[in-house]
């Protein structure tokens, strides 16, 4: 049977950003990163605003943030979907 599916697709870049001037620490939890096993630290700007920047494959990965050890909805995320715990996850797609 031929395999029609790309071996290694290429990574795309991914940003990741949360307004949150007051906080200490601001994580990306996500299915891509076992969630808290292994969380992305995101590095505050002077803007007040966090970011970090992902490579990942093409696909839908859900994912939230951590700030200052609370969970936290991605405002500028409109695709969502409810998790087991009674909240919801931020989808991103990437192509």
């Amino acid at each position: 049977m031929p395999n029609d599916t790309i071996p290694n697709p290429p990574k795309r870049k991914q940003t990741f950003s949360f307004n949150a001037p007051a906080a200490l620490s601001v994580q990306l939890v996500a299915d891509f990163t076992r969630w808290q096993e292994a969380p992305v630290s995101l590095r505050k700007h002077s803007d007040g605003i966090w970011r970090a920047t992902v490579e990942l494959e093409p696909g839908t990965y859900h994912y939230r943030f951590l700030v200052d050890g609370d969970w936290r909805d991605d405002p500028e995320c409109t695709l969502r979907v409810p998790n087991p715990f009674g909240t919801e996850d931020a989808v991103r797609k990437v192509e």
